[in-house]
This record gives C-alpha cells, structure tokens and sequence, in this order.
C-alpha cells in the first residue's frame, strides 16, 4: 500500500478500509493531467526559489520519463497505489531519488485533485465541442440538400402545416448550437487555476500563482482557498450541457424512430446502423437511434448524483467529493460515444422524399392556406376556418385530400373559390410564400443557412 501519508497512524489500514478509500481505479484517468500539473508546479517552485534549478530539472525530466512511458504502456498504473498523486510521486522519486521527494511541495492532494479534475473537465469540453461542432456540419449540409424536400410539420403528433426537411433538420441545429455556445460558455467560467490553494487555506511558501495557472492555461488563480478545494460546480454545470446534449439527440432519434415506422417510411437507415431480429427475418431495427435515446438516462443519473454529492457538504474538501469521479467519466464517455454514432447514423441515412411530400397532402397540412385564400378574397377569418372546416370533413368523407376535390365540390361549400385555389394551396406555394426569417420558405432558409455556415467557419 503506497500511501502519502502514515506518520500519524501506528496500526495498519484495514484492507477492506484501504480498497474502499481509494481511488487509483478510476482517478487513473488523471495521469495525463496530474504530470502536466506536477511539471507547471515545479517549474513555479523553482522560480519562486524553493526549489533548486538542479532539483527542477531532475524533476521535470522524470516526470516527462514517466508521462512518455505511461502512454507507450512501459509503464503500468496499478492498485498498490492509493491514488494517481502517490504513483506519480513514488515512481518519481523512484527513478531520481531524494529530489522527488519534494514534488508535493506547497500543495496538498485537496488542491492537485481540484486541479487534476478541472485540467481533465476542460479536456473533455473541448472534445465534445468539437464532436457537436461535427455534427452542426452535417446537420447544415442537409439542410442545404433538403431545401426543396417537402414534408408535414407536426403538432401534437399530428399533421399541421408543410415545411420542408431543411427547416426541420434546421430546428435540431438550433438546439445544438445553443449546446455548443453552452459548452464554451461553461469552459470560460471553470478556466481558473485551483493549485496553490493547499489543503484549505492555501500556504507559507510564496508561490506565483499567476505564473502556474499561465502554464497551465488558465486564465488566472481562483480568489478563495477553500472554495477552490470544494467547487465542483463547474463538473456539474458541464454534465448539465451534456444533459441537454443528450435530450436533444434523444428527441431527433425519437423522431427517427417513428419515420422509420412502416406507417411513415420517411426514412432509410443505412445497414451499418441497423439491426435484425433473431426471429421474425423481415425485421430491421432502428436499435442504434433507440440506444441513444436510452442512453440519455445514464448521462441524467450522473447529473443528479454529482447534485446531490454536494448539496449536504460544509466547507471544505470532504471525502464524499471523490464520488465525483466514477459517475462523471462515464457521463464524459457516454455523452461522446453517442455524438459518435449519432452523427455518422445521420450522414448515413436517406429520405424518401415522394413519401414525405404525399403525407403533407394527405394530412391536410394546406387547410391554414386555404383559410388565408378565403381571407384574401374578403371572408372574415373565423368564417373561413369554419368553411375549411367543413371542407376538410367533405374530403375525409370522400377519402381525398383538398387538392383533389373539383372546383364544382369547393364551390358547393363556398363559392369565393375560384381556379386559383389549387395554386394558391400547393405545397410549393405554401411552403415558398413563407419569407420571415426562421420560417421555411426557401429564400429564408437559404439565408439561414448562410448564417450558420459563416457561424461554423468561424469557430
């Protein structure tokens, strides 16, 4: 049992106690960050004069020995450590000896761990904004495909006005912008550098602060001591985004789950996302789109959890804290493996545009168009709601959608109709006249979508 401490203690930890209390199994991840932050530190104490040039040297040349072995798998992390921190400290002074020894000079595991968490955190979120920023290319590519892709829009489940594909895949690209500006956004208020922070109430030693976080990339230290020791609101607020992140893929794979239904058949999931049943050999299965919609619950778990972590704890550094690990990496993983599939299932998939275009008909998607004809022609609104009203129940009776019924039949019902009805309710004519932006008439998505390009170009 490689421990960082022990001199106070005269009997030997249970073993039981020892496995429960570590944590080398998960914070292992941290092996990356916790060098990195052990070459900035060092480099400090050395400037600050605390440590010998010589002694910086030894250390900073061991601590990349060891950064270089661990990611070639020369060197293993195992369990007869209790934490990242002591494998790294005692595989060092291993190797240089007595200089090593000093490393965890003016500063306690509180402070490195806070570090290690926050330098692991930023990593991800640059990871995820990269995944989305992918997924934002391929959404807007489609919208520009799709332009003229006509199909129903939905409330309530049911068919209410046309759109087109580009103005609803230009809904879920909303959403994942504001996802990507969420994970900047929460990147730029954790950039402040914990270390230096000590146990709880920071340290004898004059440490330059501002130098370390420099090193480190941070945009400065943090103010308060024992805040830094005990904030994870940053880890919380950015498993919030990839909460939100995985709502929004869940929402779109429901939708992809239902047009890939034999009722709707507006879409084609290519075979490398697909499954078959083990019994019924007709069947292919939108199993990918419905794990990621399952998937969401994991991401959800991890958020609550980490809330109610911390919603009890008095300041400052508390052992319940180390429960922030375990759940949060596999939120991180979780989170990025389904951007991952989510985006290579939907440049993947095609749409049956005849499909999508003959249910906007059949639903009476037109009926708003065809109230705003009769207004047009000097009918008071609620006098042509109530006459499209009767005219759509004439064309359910009949089994047709209004395009197909006889200017005879629209002016049995009123006789405003005239031949400029059918042009004046095609899809084209309902879908183009709609100019505003934000609305999907093609002109208007075209702008949009030139918006978002020079938007994407530039982050």
């Amino acid at each position: 049992m490689a421990q960082l401490w022990g001199g106070r203690f005269s009997e030997k930890t249970d073993d039981l106690v020892y496995a429960f209390n570590a944590s080398i199994n998960f914070d292992k991840r941290f092996w990356k960050q916790d060098i990195k932050g052990s070459i900035a530190h060092v480099t400090m104490l050395a400037k600050c004069g605390i440590v010998s040039e010589e002694e910086k040297d030894k250390m900073v040349a061991g601590l990349e020995g060891i950064l270089q072995d661990v990611e070639s798998g020369v060197l293993q992390i195992t369990e007869e450590y209790e934490d990242i921190h002591s494998f790294v400290e005692a595989v060092l002074t291993e190797r240089i000896g007595e200089p090593g020894k000093k490393l965890h000079t003016g500063r306690s595991r509180n402070d490195q761990v806070a570090l290690d968490m926050k330098l692991y955190t930023r990593d991800e979120i640059d990871e995820s904004a990269a995944l989305i920023k992918e997924l934002l290319e391929v959404i807007l590519n489609m919208m520009d495909e799709h332009i003229d892709t006509y199909m129903p829009g939905f409330t309530h489940l049911q068919k209410a006005q046309p759109i087109t594909l580009s103005h609803h895949l230009g809904a879920y690209f909303e959403m994942f912008k504001r996802d990507y500006d969420r994970l900047k956004d929460t990147r730029k208020r954790m950039n402040y550098c914990p270390l230096g922070s000590g146990a709880l109430a920071g340290t004898t030693y004059p440490l330059d602060r501002e130098l370390t976080a420099s090193l480190l990339g941070f945009d400065g230290p943090t103010l308060n001591s024992m805040d830094s020791v005990s904030d994870r609101d940053y880890l919380i607020e950015y498993l919030s985004d990839l909460s939100m992140v995985m709502m929004h893929l869940s929402r779109f794979c429901e939708e992809i789950c239902i047009w890939n239904t034999n009722e709707y058949r507006f879409v084609e999931i290519s075979d490398t996302y697909s499954t078959g049943s083990s019994i019924m050999p007709q069947k292919k299965n939108p199993d990918i789109a419905e794990l990621l919609r399952g998937k969401t619950g994991r991401v959800y778990g991890a958020l609550m959890s980490m809330l109610t972590v911390m919603k009890g704890l008095p300041l400052a550094y508390n052992k319940d804290m180390q429960e922030d690990k375990e759940m949060s990496f596999d939120a991180f993983d979780t989170a990025k493996g389904c951007l991952r599939l989510f985006t290579g299932m939907l440049h993947s998939m095609s749409f049956r545009k005849d499909v999508m275009a003959a249910s906007a008909l059949g639903g009476f998607t037109n009926a708003t168009d065809a109230a705003d004809y009769l207004v047009v022609k000097g009918v008071a609104f609620r006098d042509a709601h109530s006459i499209i009203g009767r005219l759509v129940l004439a064309c359910i009776e009949k089994g047709c959608a209004i395009d197909d019924m006889t200017i005879e039949e629209l002016k049995e019902i009123s006789p405003v109709f005239e031949e400029d009805v059918y042009e004046a309710i095609s899809l084209q004519t309902c879908v183009s006249k709609r100019l505003t932006i934000g609305a999907p008439g093609q002109e208007a998505m075209k702008e949009v979508i030139a918006v978002n390009r020079k938007l994407l170009s530039n982050i």
